[in-house]
């Protein structure tokens, strides 16, 4: 029984290295990319809905990849703007016991099994993150991300709150709560923004490629 475990826990290593070899080969070469987080029950009449759909197809024609979860709501919203923009629509699709469904708008598809290898291909492959109103999925790459920017274990990228009804209590909690009681600082939050307009949501974008390039260049002089 005891070498049967072993086995299993042999396999499962095999399979998470797959996972990451698969992800790193298919996404090498996708350039700068987006991620767009948000909420899988979110329908078409949802404004959300909408606005990650333009934001998406306006970003991809500023020659941009989309990358999302691969699932409904908001990350199908946001796969078929990339879609109709003619850009780059990648999902990192997640097996999951209800809720996952890959949407149709995907012209670039990967299949995880293991959360953590599907959240390192997002850190890995984007320069910016877009969290339209979502739940604890949302939630959890975004305060990832944050963690990493403050550790320095990720260079920098800007977060956008998008929907400003909907975060506006947390944006204020970290601010007045957070800062207040010293447990982080306030230069933490120098990267998160809140907006409610997709132009300044692709202005930032824009602005921060062109500091990332700035500092590919300088790289290889």
């Amino acid at each position: 029984m005891i070498d049967d475990l072993k086995g299993d826990e042999s396999w499962r290593m095999f399979r998470i290295i797959s996972e990451f070899t698969e992800g790193f080969d298919k996404l090498t070469d996708i350039g700068f990319a987006i991620s767009i987080f948000g909420s899988a029950r979110l329908k078409p009449d949802n404004i959300y809905y909408q606005h990650a759909q333009d934001i998406a197809q306006r970003l991809v024609k500023d020659g941009y990849a989309i990358i999302t979860g691969g699932g409904g709501g908001i990350m199908e919203a946001a796969n078929k703007g990339a879609t109709e923009g003619n850009g780059k629509s990648v999902g990192l699709n997640i097996q999951l016991p209800h809720e996952q469904l890959p949407n149709e708008y995907q012209n670039l598809k990967l299949e995880f099994r293991y959360f953590f290898a599907r959240k390192v291909m997002f850190v890995k492959h984007s320069i910016g993150y877009i969290c339209m109103p979502g739940g604890f999925g949302t939630l959890d790459e975004f305060f990832e991300a944050l963690t990493l920017m403050q550790t320095e274990k990720i260079y920098p990228l800007p977060l956008i709150l998008f929907g400003s009804e909907y975060w506006q209590d947390l944006y204020v909690w970290i601010k007045n709560t957070m800062i207040k009681n010293d447990t982080i600082v306030s230069s933490d939050l120098d990267l998160l923004y809140m907006t409610d307009n997709p132009d300044e949501v692709v202005e930032i974008i824009n602005k921060h490629r062109e500091w990332k390039k700035l500092k590919i260049a300088e790289s290889e002089r």
